[in-house]
């Protein structure tokens, strides 16, 4: 379980001691009623324990330059960091739309062609062009292909309701059934032949 965001930096400095009397107060009594605080607290103590237990070698000599310079690279990595966490959800939904995008464009693409086919102006005033949108006379003797359902749709809707209404309503021949003896005698007339 997760300690409470709003403690999480009074927590780690009550485990080392540098939190004044007011806020460790607070903390305290805060830290029965929740035991992610608790967990936290128990965890940042032990690293605070290990962190004092280690030797520490007396012949180290730091100058002041190396201070400036690691303070300088503490504030250089949070400003970093910042915009790294910004450049990562950039880059981490980057790859959703570079397939979004594409689906979106041939979406709309879709949809802009089929208004354009199957939606008229209202009140146009141009006449139908009889040779290419001109209904065949019989109905019955037009293949159901794709073209010939776009020609009816374009000329009219309702004409091409009735006309797929008609399709599903016609019965279609019956397919052949195969079963083994079938296969089974095919398979000898072939043999025959040989």
């Amino acid at each position: 379980m997760k300690p409470c965001s709003n403690y999480r930096k009074r927590i780690a400095w009550l485990a080392v001691g540098v939190l004044d009397s007011r806020e460790e107060r607070e903390l305290r009594a805060h830290l029965p009623t929740c035991s992610g605080c608790r967990n936290y607290l128990e965890e940042m103590s032990g690293v605070s324990n290990k962190l004092s237990a280690c030797r520490i070698d007396p012949d180290i000599c730091v100058s002041e330059t190396f201070h400036q310079k690691l303070a300088h690279r503490l504030k250089a990595e949070e400003t970093a960091s910042r915009w790294g966490v910004v450049v990562a959800q950039v880059q981490s939904a980057l790859p959703r739309w570079k397939i979004a995008l594409p689906v979106i464009g041939a979406a709309a693409a879709v949809v802009t062609a089929l208004l354009l086919v199957v939606r008229r102006p209202a009140g146009s005033s141009l006449a139908p062009i009889k040779s290419a949108t001109a209904m065949p006379p019989a109905k019955r003797d037009l293949a159901p292909t794709i073209s010939n359902y776009q020609m009816i749709a374009n000329h009219s809707l309702e004409k091409l309701d009735e006309v797929l209404t008609t399709e599903g309503n016609r019965n279609p021949p019956p397919a052949p059934v195969y079963t083994v003896s079938s296969f089974a005698r095919t398979t000898l007339s072939d043999q025959e032949l040989d």
